[in-house]
């Protein structure tokens, strides 16, 4: 039977199911996000805007719960064999992640609101402007909002190696533990 909530030792479905759905929905924006940007002005481009801005609107929501999600449940360790500077590392990465994916659509959104467009999420939702109309603010956030996307590059370049690291070259549980197939747990991996 699949654990909803955390373990001591793995990430419960919960944790599981936010994690991977986040991480199609972030790909899914980025990759949307560069090629609006990159494409003739348009009906086609609006669209994608429109797509991309109603996505980050719906990942923001999603960060939040994930954050409840956390905070509400046990978190399994790191394993007591990885050096203090990996554990540091991991711990460093995962709250750049968790900042940017509030950071990231939270800028966009001042973007939006700075150009006095409407935001109007895939078409169900009217979400009201948060700032007046200032070409300086959105000029602002757009240089922020850039800057993230750079930055969850780095840190999701960084996350992704140490995952793969983790499962192809040290051959421990860290993957395992985010993974809905279970393995039995490592010896070394066992609190």
């Amino acid at each position: 039977m699949i654990a909803v909530r955390n373990t001591a030792t793995f990430w419960g479905a919960g944790a599981q199911f936010l994690h991977w759905l986040m991480a199609a929905g972030i790909a899914t924006s980025m990759g949307l996000g560069w090629v609006m940007v990159n494409m003739p002005a348009g009906a086609a481009q609006f669209q994608l805007y429109s797509l991309h801005k109603s996505l980050g609107i719906t990942l923001l929501a999603l960060a939040a719960l994930r954050l409840v999600w956390r905070w509400i449940n046990t978190t399994p360790p790191l394993p007591d064999t990885l050096p203090r500077h990996e554990r540091w590392l991991a711990r460093a990465g995962h709250r750049a992640l968790y900042a940017l994916m509030l950071l990231m659509p939270i800028s966009g959104y001042v973007i939006n609101s700075a150009a006095n467009f409407p935001l109007n999420v895939f078409g169900l939702v009217q979400i009201p402007n948060v700032t007046p109309a200032s070409e300086t603010l959105g000029g602002l956030a757009s240089t922020l909002h850039l800057a993230f996307f750079w930055g969850f590059v780095a840190v999701l370049t960084a996350h992704i190696g140490g995952a793969l690291r983790h499962h192809f070259v040290l051959r421990d549980n860290i993957l395992r533990r985010m993974l809905p197939v279970r393995h039995a747990p490592e010896k070394r991996d066992q609190p």
